[in-house]
């Protein structure tokens, strides 16, 4: 399903060139889990937002990332979008800045259903409110219409691994998923 083969990743910066990512290789069949452990700082966060191509403008990758055979190091952001939601998604480590704090929890959760399952409003909606269930959510119809900065840490951190499953994705990156907690 994935298969990484020397991937750099590196930033310039004003102080020069930073290599976070230096010649990894890997290779993940469906339905196994691969952990990638480190020290704080090693660059497991930025392998795997390169290989889902969520890389900032400074940034330089090169090797190669096949998933489901399909060559993706290089494809545009228009390109990722097709993958990212229902091929690939991730749990963000900081579930503090990861979600957009002027839309509703249901926003944004509903949002990539909408674009790669085709539901309606109505079904969104229930899907939704059975995903904030399964993650522990008590109250889902309430939650639904919260702000995150309504919520707690640990709730935040619930609504990223909701957003994250929401559409059943064939690959799941796991940022610290547990930081919140």
């Amino acid at each position: 399903m994935l298969e990484v083969a020397d991937l750099h990743t590196s930033f310039r910066s004003d102080r020069g060139t930073v290599r976070a990512v230096r010649g990894i290789d890997l290779q993940l069949q469906r339905g196994r889990t691969l952990g990638v452990v480190g020290e704080s700082g090693s660059g497991k966060s930025v392998l795997s937002r390169s290989i889902m191509g969520l890389m900032p403008s400074n940034a330089t990758r090169t090797g190669s990332v096949r998933f489901e055979g399909a060559e993706i190091l290089n494809a545009s952001s228009k390109e990722m979008r097709g993958y990212w939601g229902d091929q690939m998604a991730m749990v963000f480590q900081d579930p503090m800045t990861a979600l957009n704090p002027v839309l509703r929890v249901e926003q944004q959760i509903t949002e990539s259903l909408h674009e790669h399952l085709d539901l309606s409003k109505e079904q969104a909606h229930e899907t939704a409110l059975t995903l904030l269930t399964s993650v522990g959510i008590p109250e889902p119809a309430r939650r639904l219409r919260m702000y995150p900065h309504e919520m707690s840490g640990g709730m935040r951190q619930r609504i990223m691994i909701a957003i994250a499953l929401a559409c059943g994705p064939k690959l799941l990156f796991a940022d610290e998923p547990t930081t919140a907690l």
